[in-house]
């Protein structure tokens, strides 16, 4: 059974996705003290957080950006803010997706479902090393190394960059790519692949890697193979 933490100061909002959440086979926790919760967080050990943007003491930013530093469990902010700059903030801090409140509980479980199936589900693989440019891509440990140092993504880095690996110096459209990563383009935001995009090439920089993941205008994008065209 999976295991949901919801960061959620709404009691009643919290109470009502518990009980729905349940009633999917999750295993629902939630935050008894906002002063305490990574101590909460690291008793729990859940394998997704949702977090709410507004809550006591700090935003939900700032408990992103901690867990962030000890974890890459998969992380779905909520927001009753309709504020673009929301979702761009919570996607840089290594959010996976973002629900507009007030939103429909289908969407939610789709969201939820999609996320376990990419970040859990493709682990399994027999095939988790892989090479590209000298580099070493370890899927399983969600690394990247070779001569120059070692790296780890997030779950979603590390789907994007296997995606585009296995069709090296081939165009990989933004369609292709939502689809696969979030099942269903209709909910998520155009903005949300660029994000991740960007933030994967910035992180192969420190590898001398990201000049080898190319934006293709108006086409999508490609990982070339050293001394390829």
């Amino acid at each position: 059974m999976f295991k949901l933490l919801l960061i959620e100061d709404d009691e009643s909002l919290f109470q009502e996705m518990k009980e729905r959440l349940t009633g999917w086979s999750y295993d629902v926790y939630g935050i008894q003290d906002f002063n305490q919760v990574m101590q909460e967080f690291a008793e729990i050990k859940p394998d997704c957080v949702i977090i709410d943007i507004q809550l006591p003491k700090f935003d939900g930013f700032h408990w992103c950006r901690l867990i962030r530093s000890r974890s890459n469990v998969p992380i779905l902010f909520l927001s009753s803010r309709d504020h673009p700059a929301d979702m761009v903030m919570s996607m840089k801090l290594g959010a996976d997706d973002f629900i507009q409140k007030p939103f429909h509980f289908d969407v939610l479980i789709a969201k939820i479902q999609a996320i376990f199936r990419r970040v859990y589900d493709y682990n399994t693989e027999p095939n988790i090393l892989k090479s590209w440019c000298g580099a070493t891509v370890d899927i399983e440990q969600n690394l990247v190394s070779n001569e120059a140092g070692a790296i780890e993504l997030t779950k979603n880095e590390m789907f994007i960059l296997k995606q585009l690996i296995e069709q090296k110096n081939k165009i990989v459209s933004r369609e292709e790519l939502i689809r696969s990563l979030w099942n269903d383009e209709r909910f998520v935001s155009d903005n949300t692949l660029t994000v991740n995009i960007n933030r994967l090439r910035k992180k192969l920089d420190a590898l001398n890697l990201g000049q080898y993941i190319e934006t293709k205008i108006g086409q999508g994008y490609k990982a070339r193979e050293e001394g390829s065209v």
